[in-house]
């Protein structure tokens, strides 16, 4: 609880506007990107994108689960996201160059959820308009706003200091859903260079590189790396799973750390990079790169 007291009273009323607008940008959301099974709080989504490869199938299903022991409310809405180099995402209202919306192209329902505790339902996810789409990749995301429960009249904190002024905050939680729809042949293919190992604090072994992404598509997959030692001995120190570059970004930025599994000497030896992309028909790799620790 944030109090102030009397004497601050005129500045406070001078700051109060932009201290509700600020208020209220914290308040929007926070949201998590993962991309497989979505969780955020008590709330599961699956699966954790959607992505139509053509329009035959023009209906797809999100299933939510509350695992909590309350009631969840949740708003459902259609929302417009850029990519960073660093793979974050930036609410935003117009395209980026190279860049096309999905949202035009879909409806979904319902567009609220009430949840019981251990309960779930699904949300349908429709194509519309198909006959507008041209070749290329579409993008928007399904945001499921939380709505929190109002409080009783009555059950604020009492407040014993009456000339002071009280503002309670109160977060609101989101998670995202990216919904993508592919016109055409995906030409899509990714490059993995730039590569950099340093060894953090003298203990964390730390691995930077770039993906560089070509074609009209996006690129999701998962990348594995293995240190060979100069015997041959091969052990598996990394593994990341639900790795994006979405259009029309053409590089990202990517920084992680590898596991100190015991007798790994990482002064010596080499890391192979190995990075698998989801198609229609499973994982294909994409892209494999050596890296000489020497």
């Amino acid at each position: 609880m944030l109090k102030i007291g009397i004497n601050s009273f005129r500045f406070f009323k001078q700051r109060l506007s932009f201290l509700i607008i600020s208020v209220l940008g914290m308040m929007l959301s926070i949201v998590i990107p993962a991309e497989t099974v979505r969780a955020q709080g008590d709330l599961m989504i699956t699966p954790g994108r959607v992505v139509f490869n053509g329009v035959k199938k023009r209906t797809q299903i999100l299933n939510l689960a509350n695992t909590g022991k309350d009631t969840a409310r949740y708003v459902v809405s259609l929302v417009e996201n850029r990519m960073t180099e660093l793979g974050n995402f930036e609410n935003i209202t117009e395209a980026d160059p190279g860049q096309r919306f999905a949202s035009p192209y879909l409806r979904f329902f319902p567009r609220t959820v009430v949840l019981p505790p251990h309960e779930a339902q699904v949300v349908k996810v429709q194509l519309m308009k198909t006959n507008l789409l041209t070749e290329g990749e579409y993008r928007s995301h399904i945001y499921f706003r939380a709505v929190p429960d109002e409080e009783p009249l009555g059950a604020d904190e009492v407040i014993e200091d009456t000339t002071a002024v009280a503002i309670k905050l109160k977060a609101v939680f989101g998670i995202t859903i990216p919904v993508i729809i592919r016109i055409g042949k995906n030409d899509s293919d990714v490059e993995v260079d730039s590569i950099v190992f340093n060894m953090y604090n003298d203990t964390l072994p730390v691995l930077s590189f770039n993906f560089n992404r070509t074609g009209k598509m996006s690129v999701y997959g998962q990348l594995t790396v293995v240190h060979v030692s100069p015997g041959g001995k091969k052990t598996k120190v990394g593994f990341v799973k639900g790795i994006a570059i979405y259009t029309p970004n053409k590089k990202r930025k990517f920084k992680m750390a590898l596991k100190t599994d015991e007798g790994v000497d990482f002064s010596k030896g080499k890391l192979i990079l190995d990075f698998k992309g989801q198609t229609n028909t499973g994982r294909k790799n994409l892209a494999t790169e050596e890296f000489s620790l020497e």
